[in-house]
């Protein structure tokens, strides 16, 4: 993941304190004590499928 994929807060707390870990993709927040992990989907509107027809 490069650097501008970095998140700028924590999605649990808000804060901003946060430190990339090995695995990539995964970050600690030092005001929460959480790791999380952000993958990127794609880009544009899902298309529909036969289970969730819009």
């Amino acid at each position: 993941m490069s650097e501008r994929a970095a998140p700028f807060y924590c999605p649990y707390c808000g804060e901003e304190r946060l430190v990339p870990r090995e695995e990539e993709g995964t970050w600690f927040c030092q005001d929460c004590v959480r790791s999380f992990r952000l993958k990127f989907l794609g880009v544009g509107a899902p298309q529909p499928t036969k289970e969730n027809p819009r």
